[in-house]
């Protein structure tokens, strides 16, 4: 067995990683650009060979052969054949169908470079409804415009991923650029790590490029990101986010840090309805219909505007009705941003096809080493069930099981004695049930914001413990997204989603705002229940990314 070499590659795909190998930092970063982290406890990590995690590299132009170099360089015993095969064969794919501009305007170019692919992509009936046989003598298709994403999204499925390489639409011209000095009075400069993602989206400019996703940890500033493809492409923009929270502080982040002004930058949601140069929408708004059988009447707002890049804010909750109309616009220049790009529905392969390949990220842990993200320990706290609940817990089916364990009243102590000693700290208080956070708001006074609390009020209470005035919030998920508190450093998860591990995430990204002091994050569990279940599950990602829960028992 070698030394420094901190790999073990299994025949199904496994790369099982040594935390305590001297090179586990450097082979981690190696490794990472083609392989998935599934899970990461205390000594062994293990990661994937994914078709996906393949693609992602071959599109960022990692060759199959600088992948089994880097295999070599980390690896303890000779790589598996069937793993080289695996490797050469996914990565090989990736380039094997391109997308190509025709001279017809309406129609674009499926070019197969595989005699097989090609005779089975003909005979594939949902495919063949929206192809055409060309008349060139190699193996293409042509196939109309408006199917560009549809084609991408079906071939995919069938595992084959599409090269695009027709060019982008430039949309209307505006000039966006960044201020020096804010105009709230602070010194302002995009960090290296925003311009390197900006730029690697963009490519030059060269076809291929401008279509992607950006994932980069909560805090980490990835609005700068999005608002740095902005001046390069200095073109009209639609920004999609999660909710009007998160429009508002779009708005105010491109008035503080840029020359645009109030009058070029629109609101899109159910309260109002203005197309600007700049327009910001939720998705909620883009979903919207009088009921199931109708059309959804504000998609029209892709069309409305010249648009030269759409921008999809924490694009892992993409809706699927937005899915479809995305296979709509793939003329255009479109970037995605995430703290992560997991999907609980699977459908990362829809956000590779139809909004674009990763093309970077950066491990959570190296933006706290650096001081990007402030550190942050996280705990999991476990209480037992009280005995008057023992027997409804044991006779419940497991959903109703999950909500007892979650709504354990002993939690409302350990609550209790987490604010106290936490008594000079911004507290925030996240949990999946209403009647669960309105019980805690009787006990300790403070204000809360659910999906019932009007936008108004909720830009009070946020407005006032950002500033301050308030210490202690009580939220419901909807602030698990695109929701900016810089100056929270404590946060109380009371219960979770089941095993949701983008919410363990997003909410833990509540309080990384990098601030001088550290971060703490409480995950409140009932011991020897399903809960502990799921909590292991949405801990999942955060393990991944190096964090370590300490275990307490109350």
């Amino acid at each position: 067995m070698k030394e420094n070499k901190p790999v073990t590659i299994q025949s199904d795909a496994t790369l099982l990683l040594d935390v305590h190998d001297p090179a586990f930092e450097e082979a981690r970063s190696d490794i990472s650009v083609f392989a998935e982290l599934e899970k990461s406890p205390e000594h062994i990590h293990t990661y994937k060979l994914s078709s996906l995690s393949l693609w992602n590299a071959a599109s960022a132009g990692i060759p199959p052969d600088d992948i089994i170099k880097r295999l070599e360089k980390w690896s303890k015993y000779d790589i598996p054949e069937n793993i080289l095969f695996r490797i050469k064969e996914s990565v090989g794919l990736f380039g094997k169908i391109v997308l190509l501009p025709s001279d017809d305007p309406y129609k674009l170019i499926l070019k197969v470079t595989d005699t097989r692919i090609y005779n089975e992509i003909k005979a594939h009936k949902k495919i063949a409804k929206i192809i055409m046989l060309s008349d060139m003598e190699d193996n293409s298709f042509f196939l109309k415009l408006v199917d560009r994403g549809t084609v991408k999204q079906e071939l995919i499925n069938l595992g084959y991923p599409v090269k695009d390489e027709i060019p982008l639409k430039k949309g209307a011209h505006l000039d966006i650029t960044f201020r020096e000095t804010t105009l709230s009075g602070y010194s302002f400069s995009v960090r290296d790590y925003q311009k390197e993602a900006a730029f690697t989206f963009y490519g030059e400019g060269q076809p291929g490029n401008g279509f992607g996703t950006i994932v980069l940890a909560c805090g980490s500033g990835k609005t700068v990101v999005g608002m740095n493809v902005m001046e390069i492409y200095k073109t009209n923009t639609l920004i999609l986010t999660t909710n009007i929270t998160a429009v508002r502080q779009w708005q105010n982040e491109l008035l503080d840090k840029t020359n645009l002004n109030e009058e070029q930058i629109g609101e899109y949601t159910g309260v109002k309805k203005a197309i600007r140069p700049i327009t910001i929408a939720t998705y909620q708004i883009l979903t919207w219909r009088p009921d199931k059988d109708s059309e959804f009447p504000h998609f029209d707002i892709f069309r409305k505007g010249d648009w030269g890049l759409i921008i999809y804010d924490e694009v892992h909750l993409l809706p699927a009705p937005v899915f479809r109309v995305t296979a709509e616009i793939q003329a255009i220049s479109r970037l995605g941003l995430t703290a992560t790009l997991i999907r609980e529905d699977g459908r990362e392969t829809d956000v590779f096809s139809l909004v674009g390949p990763k093309r970077f990220d950066c491990p959570w842990k190296t933006l706290q080493e650096k001081g990007w993200i402030a550190e942050a320990n996280c705990f999991e706290i476990r209480t037992e069930l009280p005995q008057n609940l023992e027997v409804p817990y044991a006779i419940s089916d497991k959903r109703e099981k999950f909500r007892l364990a979650a709504e354990n009243p002993i939690k409302f102590e350990i609550v209790k004695d987490i604010i106290e000693n936490h008594r000079e700290d911004s507290i925030i208080i996240i949990g999946q049930y209403i009647s669960q956070l309105k019980k805690i708001q009787q006990m300790i006074k403070v204000p809360i914001i659910t999906g019932q609390t009007p936008n108004n009020e909720r830009e009070k209470i946020f407005t006032a413990f950002k500033k301050g005035k308030e210490k202690i919030i009580i939220v419901s998920k909807v602030a698990n997204f695109a929701v900016d508190l810089p100056d929270a450093s404590v946060a109380i998860q009371i219960s979770g989603s089941f095993g949701s591990r983008q919410e363990e995430a997003q909410r833990l990204g509540r309080i990384l705002r990098p601030k001088e002091k550290n971060a703490y994050f409480y995950s409140i569990v009932s011991n020897n229940t399903v809960e502990e279940e799921f909590s292991s599950n949405r801990q999942k990602f955060l393990t991944e990314q190096g964090y370590k829960y300490h275990i307490e028992l109350r």
